[in-house]
């Protein structure tokens, strides 16, 4: 990784962030948030399904609430599907949906070298080494992974 760090005050917010396993890939921006970046869908920008809440993207004939099964049901329109696990898998892409008491927080996505990427809210764009990097601080834990055959034409070697 290299030596891009997110200001101390930032990392502290994810106390078993290490900042070897992890760097930095972007300027601030509140143009995109992590659903549409984990989702390679940067425009419209901003999604996620709060209700009455129009300054946010969600897919239409989907669930409008801060659940799993929402995020199931608008991930689902771009042909992400429940899966087992977060292990690399050749030719697929995986999220990770993690949550805090039950309610979703953050989604990352797993990169081709089998490491991750994030936005951080309005805050950077990040890679880091494993899901256990953002947990235990404001995202809690992974909880569900959705995956779709890579849309790319990159491969696991």
């Amino acid at each position: 990784m290299d030596s891009r760090r997110l200001a101390q005050r930032r990392e502290r917010q994810f106390p078993l962030l290490d900042p070897a396993n992890y760097s930095v890939t972007s300027e601030e921006t509140d143009e995109y948030n992590c659903v549409g970046w984990a989702a390679n869908e940067i425009d419209p920008g901003q999604w996620w399904p709060l209700p009455n809440a129009p300054e946010y993207f969600w897919p239409a004939g989907t669930r409008r609430d801060e659940t799993l099964e929402a995020f199931i049901e608008g991930l689902g329109t771009i042909g992400f599907r429940p899966c087992d696990n977060a292990d690399l898998e050749p030719g697929v892409e995986k999220v990770a949906i993690y949550t805090l008491r039950g309610v979703p927080t953050h989604v990352a996505r797993q990169i081709p070298d089998g490491g991750w990427t994030s936005k951080l809210g309005a805050w950077e764009d990040i890679e880091h080494a494993t899901l256990r990097d953002l947990s235990g601080g404001l995202y809690g834990q992974p909880e569900l992974f959705l995956s779709r055959p890579r849309a790319d034409s990159e491969t696991i070697e």
